[in-house]
């Protein structure tokens, strides 16, 4: 008897221990659970990465496109969303097209990207559009188009105090030549026509010549060459893209005319810093790249989220010369290729 008693007594308090067992693991997968249930700061990070954006820029590997892309990919890693950085290797808008219709297609959730010409770019972005895909331009405005917003550079603006940086370091005396990187791109015309108004009114300035690069080095210098073969009364180079003062600069120094010759170009290249501290290049025109990018991508978030934001952001462009360097803040002009 009594060992049937000591059997029961095993018996419940195994039952026992088995059901505070049980009780306290149901109590800590509830817990965990519990714990894990998307809140207020749970949706938040969802919402957050909730968005996918493309950067589609005129080169891919142009070190100022990388500028646009290191901002670009700051703001996306702290907004949460993901980033793609898409685009032809080298200019090429037949390319540049089919790359913005390929990322429509994939129903991203934004696109950054620029309008290069009218004719080609107005009806794809319009396109995009209208398939319920916000657009913002960047660097080059299509200002005629359904895109969302423009930030960039203003680029009559840009073209005119290069005018007016080049009369000032000439003293109203200079045959210029142009090179120029694209006909048709639209910041390229818009920065002749700006450097065009801003010296027309000086008597002393003639513009003799106007050659296209195709936004190569290699062409700005063959032009550059056949210009002062052909116009060996040229004194003064305006480069509008950012390869075209480098080429420029390359051939000047093949002709021994860095004394006697002003070049004025675009951005900072690492190789157009350096002509500009050894004073083969007198000036350039300093855009914003790395804020362009950066802004575009919160730009882009916003306006996913159905916030208003302004249909145009002009970043500051401004003319440095030898002594204004180094620039700060770096990041809109020192290239991580890390």
């Amino acid at each position: 008897m009594s060992r049937t008693w000591w059997k029961w007594v095993i018996y419940a308090g195994s039952i026992a221990a088995l059901i505070v067992s049980a009780s306290f693991t149901i109590y800590c997968a509830w817990k965990v659970y519990a714990y894990h249930q998307p809140g207020e700061g749970a949706a938040a990070e969802a919402e957050k990465n909730a968005f996918h954006f493309v950067l589609v820029p005129e080169e891919l590997d142009n070190d100022y496109w990388r500028l646009v892309e290191q901002g670009a990919k700051a703001a996306a890693k702290e907004t949460g969303v993901y980033l793609e950085y898409a685009g032809p290797r080298q200019a090429n808008i037949d390319e540049h097209i089919h790359i913005l219709e390929k990322a429509a297609a994939s129903k991203v959730d934004g696109i950054m990207t620029q309008g290069l010409t009218e004719k080609e770019f107005t009806p794809v972005i319009n396109h995009i559009v209208e398939k319920n895909i916000p657009v913002v331009t960047i660097d080059t405005d299509a200002p005629t188009s359904k895109r969302t917003a423009y930030i960039g550079t203003d680029n009559y603006y840009a073209g005119f105090i290069a005018g007016r940086a080049l009369e000032e370091d000439m003293h109203g005396k200079a045959n210029v030549a142009i090179i120029t990187g694209s006909f048709t791109a639209s910041n390229q015309q818009l920065r002749v026509q700006g450097f065009k108004d801003a010296v027309k009114e000086e008597k002393g300035i003639h513009i003799v010549a106007v050659e296209e690069s195709h936004i190569t080095r290699v062409q700005a210098a063959e032009k550059a060459y056949n210009i002062l073969k052909k116009h060996p009364e040229v004194n003064a180079f305006y480069g509008t893209s950012a390869l075209d003062a480098i080429g420029i600069a390359k051939v000047v120094e093949q002709f021994h005319r860095e004394k006697g010759t002003y070049i004025i170009g675009f951005d900072t290249l690492p190789e157009t810093i350096r002509y500009l501290q050894k004073g083969t290049i007198h000036a350039t025109v300093v855009q914003e790249p790395y804020e362009m990018g950066y802004r575009a991508v919160k730009m882009m978030v916003d306006i996913r989220k159905g916030n208003n934001v302004p249909s145009v952001i002009n970043t500051e462009t401004k003319v440095i010369r030898k002594q204004d360097l180094p620039l700060r803040p770096s990041r809109n002009y020192e290239v991580n290729h890390d």
